[in-house]
């Protein structure tokens, strides 16, 4: 079997013979009439008429008879589920001896071609277009994979996510199927009044999560400054104190931490803002989001999630973040003492973080090891105030905040708060988190004195939610890497 390069180089050959008749490779224009999907929808009517039309795309099969050969063309045009090709034959009678010789001497599978030709329907009942005129659109140097089963290794999928694609219409239709996600997250926040927004990217204090930013270098300003991790809070919040009411931003956001089934460094969040609303009124409103976003993208409101069979229509159930530890873990979180913790996690089999571990990432680990015991769909509430120094205390306990998490198929997927208002009381929290970064905690947030100066002019109750891809990934029953069309890969030594 020949290599790669042989493979090349007798592409090359061909584009030399191509070029030296005067045929332009990869011309600039098509005169396309038709895509794929559009001729095989008016195919009766077309065939009828005996009018020639126009079709382009990509030769992804080839095979000979006689005087004749037939071809399979692509164009990434859809007419209904699982049919997206149509069938052409060249035959020498139309297209002439040379022209018959020449395009088997030169075409290949993976090129682009422009057919000229009528529509007709075999005797075996395919649609098929009888080819009177071709020409190349582009010359494929490299070849496709082996045609019926394509990239086999899970990392060269990804890496080469193009030909993935080309290969399984079912990535193609996943990527179709985060765009309607997205979309319709939009399309539902801006029918209740939302206006969206866009936010720095770039930050002097990242700010507005608990994550390890990515730091580069800023030349102009000759300054170190950080990709955002969270979808502009911080800014968003600046907008509630400018008299905004309701703000939402879709984008990317960059957090240098691990990679698994549920975590990528660079990936889409939403978080919307809502002034004048609290915690309670924010879970209705994300419950209604949630539904409509699935149905709309999904046509569905049950969903396989790994184990679990999670129906978002069914009743949203509410989880007190300590009843639900102790419930698994047999540990009293306000009580309990940070050796305790330790010595359960170590039973439990948890894997953490020995680095400037504290009681905040012992609780924190705690919580995630129980949460994969959970169904949902519902909200966790009741979080302690250590573990969300952005959020606003409880006004009848101090020692836990208005905050949520929408909880189903044992993952957080969605945060929202109550949101911290009060600044001395916000500028407190922010000393006491970068007590616990100066001892070595990389995720606890910096003081961000800038922040703390806009909410002294004042801020309104405000409700504030977040969720990211993970959601759509976890809808698709997928890892989240898998649901990016693409995604950032270690490069090949």
């Amino acid at each position: 079997m020949p290599t790669i390069d042989e493979l090349r180089k007798t592409r090359l050959e061909k584009l030399k013979k191509l070029e030296a008749v005067g045929f332009l490779a990869y011309p600039a224009k098509t005169a396309r009439t038709h895509s794929v999907a559009k001729a095989l929808e008016n195919f009766s009517k077309l065939a009828k008429s005996k009018k020639q039309i126009v079709l382009a795309g990509r030769i992804m099969a080839q095979r000979g008879h006689g005087g004749a050969t037939f071809l399979d063309i692509v164009d990434g045009s859809v007419y209904t589920p699982g049919v997206y090709k149509i069938q052409a034959i060249i035959k020498q009678d139309k297209v002439g001896e040379k022209g018959y010789q020449f395009f088997l001497d030169v075409f290949d599978i993976a090129d682009f071609v422009e057919l000229k030709g009528i529509l007709f329907t075999t005797q075996r009942g395919e649609k098929t277009l009888e080819v009177q005129d071709y020409k190349m659109l582009a010359k494929a140097l490299l070849p496709l994979p082996e045609k019926f089963h394509g990239l086999q290794d899970v990392e060269e999928k990804l890496r080469k996510r193009y030909l993935d694609i080309i290969f399984n219409p079912e990535v193609k239709e996943m990527i179709e199927k985060r765009a309607i996600f997205w979309n319709a997250m939009r399309e539902f926040l801006v029918k209740k009044g939302f206006l969206e927004v866009e936010t720095p990217v770039l930050e002097t204090i990242a700010g507005g999560a608990d994550a390890r930013p990515f730091i580069t270098h800023h030349n102009a300003l000759d300054m170190d400054v950080f990709l955002r991790i969270s979808m502009g809070e911080l800014w968003q919040k600046r907008l509630m104190v400018a008299g905004f009411e309701k703000t939402f931003e879709i984008g990317r956001q960059f957090r240098n931490e691990g990679m698994d089934a549920e975590h990528l460094q660079d990936y889409t969040q939403m978080e919307f803002y809502w002034a004048y609303a609290d915690q309670d009124e924010g879970m209705r409103l994300v419950e209604e989001m949630y539904k409509y976003v699935a149905k709309k993208t999904f046509g569905t409101l049950k969903f396989k999630i790994g184990k679990f069979d999670v129906d978002l229509g069914k009743k949203w159930e509410k989880y007190d973040y300590s009843t639900t530890i102790n419930k698994y873990t047999k540990i009293n979180i306000t009580e309990a003492s940070l050796p305790e913790m330790e010595k359960e996690l170590q039973r439990l089999g948890v894997d953490y973080d020995k680095k400037g571990f504290n009681r905040t990432r012992a609780i924190d680990n705690l919580w995630k090891f129980c949460r994969k015991k959970i169904e949902g769909p519902g909200f966790l509430i009741n979080e302690p105030l250590a573990v969300s120094p952005l959020a606003k205390k409880s006004e009848k306990n101090p020692q836990i905040v208005q905050r949520f998490h929408v909880i189903f198929a044992g993952s957080e997927l969605g945060n929202g708060y109550s949101e911290l208002n009060d600044p001395i009381d916000q500028a407190e929290r922010f000393s006491e988190q970068q007590k616990l970064r100066d001892k070595g905690d990389e995720e606890a947030q910096r003081y961000d004195k800038d922040f703390v100066e806009a909410l002294e002019h004042g801020m309104p109750p405000t409700c504030g939610f977040g969720l990211s891809e993970r959601l759509f990934a976890f809808l698709m029953d997928k890892p989240m890497r898998d649901c990016q069309i693409f995604t950032l890969m270690k490069p090949k030594q």
